[in-house]
């Protein structure tokens, strides 16, 4: 946009910036104005991060700008030596977003937000550069002032009003952009500062164009292996095609920067709640301790200043003896919840200690003999009592979130856990139990949301899966209709709904349900995962990997994610992608099965995923001992179908897909969308098999 000469201003002494139009441009009234209108969008923000402006003058004919100078390089220089490490970037990202912040409270959006307009001086200090692209909010257009859109003549060449890499779709499509816009922008340098790569490739401007508006982002994790889940799930979010699913605000995405390089653990509030020790002496009672942690777990994350680790990091601990120290190296976690819990009859006695990982020592310890009626305020007292011990101010929305009970009826709840353990066995048999679980707790407590959410689930499950009956389908839809009547705010109700709703082909509602229930929970990996598998099922293949992509972010434990999108880049033909999470997905299988070696899901999926990697015979191992465990079940039988029909083995392929059907499968749309089953779609059998199904 200009020329810039470091020159004396000789009536102040001071050094500025001398910014001019360059001379093939110094006769174009249009580029004077845009000159100009940077100058005054520019001069209207104060802020330690933003580059002052100091005069508008001309000489000669030739408008200049004044401008305060700084010392350093500019972020993309940084870049040229090399990407950043994320405690280099850490303090950049967040000067960054303080100066966006004051630039989109003036009403004022940058839109060509990129390492070249980032400037870093010695003592480390950023400031942004160049608001040629920025536009006022909420101002109209001057009559003189030219409209900003898409393109733009210029110079008998048409240009881009923004830099290609950086510019989120809706600019790249000459829509109206907001704050949100310059939230994408900012994931982009993010990305780029990280990896040294653009999230979006590609050979030419056209081909960027192409990938920014309709293709994921390449997964960081693919580029840089060990970047930790709290960058990975703050870029990704940035980078949403849709602004509706990207942070609201930049002050959103300033916090999860703070974050992002564990911040919290610094200020000593990161905890790892382990799973509680069953003293019991009944391996039956496992299914109440696993939810009585997973519930206190939930309860310490309603409080914003901890650092709860999720269920998934602390899974490989249950029933191992671990010292605190260990959780430190591991987790990198500054305090271990631990205890145990103990049911006789109606009488239950829980201990919990809170434990310093660096010295060792019990900051707090407690032993609760109560009646099984006084769980939830046993949960609460543990909450309250952490909080008060690391001089934590709970709000009041967070004393109310921790109070709140889910249910009035304790064995409403029992049979609500006992049901939670049996639906994470992805079974046929367990779904049917969850389901008979969640019902008994219904009849119970019929205001219990979380119980009718789960019922809905289970029968839109058994109907995609094995039971394709309107029997399933109307319990769906009516049992997720109870759960959003009675708790309207709760995300799994919404999930559970808009999953019921995608059964009915009411996809459009199905995907609002969806949104809620991520606008309501953003780190809500059921809503992720759920939706991503319900865009597969619409033929939506990019979506889905977009969001199975997030769904392996928020839980990075979890190998289900990455194997189904690995499936997925296959469909696409974007083979490194698929292969990259195809690794990704086996390692966690791999770690899964070290704790549950007789999970036929963890087999049958890891499989798949091997067969990606080109393992072929440790694949076709791991697809025979999931058959050997679940012969007759249909999802065993369907994926294991998908091995072999990458493997070549048409025939066996097709046997097991009739095996499937025979036996309840009958999701007629992942038979059609699934890019495994390429090799055997024109079969006569094949297509037999698609004649039975509706």
């Amino acid at each position: 946009m200009g020329t810039v000469f470091r020159a004396e201003d000789t009536s102040l002494r001071r050094d500025v910036a001398l910014k001019f139009l360059p001379t093939d441009l110094s006769t174009d009234p249009e580029a004077h104005k845009r000159l100009l209108k940077e100058a005054r969008v520019a001069s209207r923000l104060n802020h330690p991060n933003i580059a002052t402006i100091y005069e508008v003058g001309e000489a000669d004919g030739i408008p200049f700008v004044a401008m305060e100078v700084v010392d350093g390089e500019s972020l993309k220089g940084m870049l040229e030596r090399g990407p950043l490490k994320p405690n280099q970037l850490l303090s950049i990202a967040r000067q960054i977003a303080d100066g966006l912040e004051e630039a989109h409270g003036a009403g004022v959006l940058h839109r060509d937000l990129k390492p070249a307009n980032v400037m870093v001086d010695e003592r480390g200090r950023v400031k942004i550069l160049d608001f040629g692209l920025a536009v006022i909010q909420g101002r109209e257009r001057a009559a003189d002032e030219p409209p900003d859109a898409f393109l733009t003549r210029s110079r008998s060449q048409w240009s881009t009003g923004g830099t290609v890499p950086y510019m989120p779709p809706e600019q790249l499509c000459g829509q109206t952009t907001d704050a949100r816009g310059d939230v994408f922008s900012f994931g982009v340098l993010l990305y780029e500062c990280l990896s040294g790569k653009f999230p979006f490739p590609g050979a030419n401007a056209i081909e960027v164009m192409n990938a920014i508006v309709n293709k994921p982002p390449v997964p960081l994790s693919s580029l840089v292996p060990d970047v930790s889940p709290q960058w990975e799930a703050s870029i990704t979010r940035c980078l949403a095609r849709e602004p509706a699913d990207r942070f609201a605000t930049i002050r959103e995405v300033r916090e999860t920067c703070r974050q992002a390089d564990q911040p919290k653990v610094e200020s000593g509030k990161s905890i790892a709640v382990l799973f509680f020790e069953n003293l019991s002496g009944e391996k039956e009672d496992e299914y109440f301790r696993d939810g009585m942690t997973e519930d206190i777990i939930t309860e310490l994350s309603n409080i914003r200043d901890l650092q709860v680790f999720p269920r998934a990091s602390v899974l490989s601990f249950r029933d191992r003896p671990v010292t605190a120290a260990e959780i430190a190296q591991k987790l990198d976690a500054r305090y271990v919840l631990s205890g145990s819990l103990r049911r006789a009859g109606k009488r239950l006695r829980i201990t919990a200690q809170l434990i310093e990982t660096r010295s060792g020592h019990a900051l707090w310890a407690e032993r609760f003999d109560r009646q099984m009626e006084d769980v939830f305020a046993i949960q609460d007292e543990i909450a309250q009592s952490i909080a008060r011990t690391l001089r934590v101010m709970l709000t009041e929305k967070e004393k109310k979130a921790i109070a709140r009970k889910p249910t009035q009826d304790i064995q409403a709840y029992d049979y609500y856990l006992r049901g939670r353990q049996f639906f994470h066995q992805m079974r046929r048999r367990g779904f049917d139990y969850a389901r008979e679980m969640f019902a008994r707790a219904i009849a119970l407590d019929p205001t219990y949301a979380r119980a009718y959410a789960g019922l809905a689930d289970c029968c839109s499950l058994l109907f995609a899966y094995w039971d394709a009956t309107e029997e399933n389908l109307k319990e769906a839809d009516a049992a997720s209709r109870r759960a959003l009547q009675i708790a309207p705010e709760l995300a799994e109700a919404h999930v559970a709904r808009a999953v019921a709703l995608s059964l009915n082909k009411r996809y459009d509602d199905a995907q609002m349900e969806f949104k809620t229930a991520m606008r309501l929970d953003p780190d809500c990996f059921e809503a992720h995962y759920f939706y991503a598998r319900a865009c597969f099922t619409e033929g939506k293949l990019a979506q889905a990997a977009e969001l199975f992509e997030r769904a392996a972010v928020l839980r990075p434990e979890d190998y289900q994610s990455s194997i189904l999108v690995a499936g997925v880049y296959e469909g696409l033909g974007r083979k490194a992608e698929s292969e990259a999470a195809a690794r990704r997905g086996v390692k966690a299988a791999e770690r899964h099965l070290e704790l549950h070696p007789d999970d036929a899901r963890a087999l049958y999926l890891g499989s798949f995923g091997l067969c990606q990697l080109g393992e072929r015979a440790r694949s076709l191992d791991w697809a025979d001992r999931a058959l050997r465990i679940d012969p007759d079940e249909p999802i065993t039988l369907y994926n294991v179908a998908c091995v072999y029909s990458l493997q070549g083995r048409l025939d066996d392929s097709i046997s097991c897909l009739e095996n499937a059907v025979k036996n309840g499968f009958r999701d007629k749309a992942w038979f059609l969308n699934d890019g495994a089953l390429a090799p055997v779609r024109n079969d006569p059998r094949f297509l037999a098999l698609m004649a039975t199904l509706a």
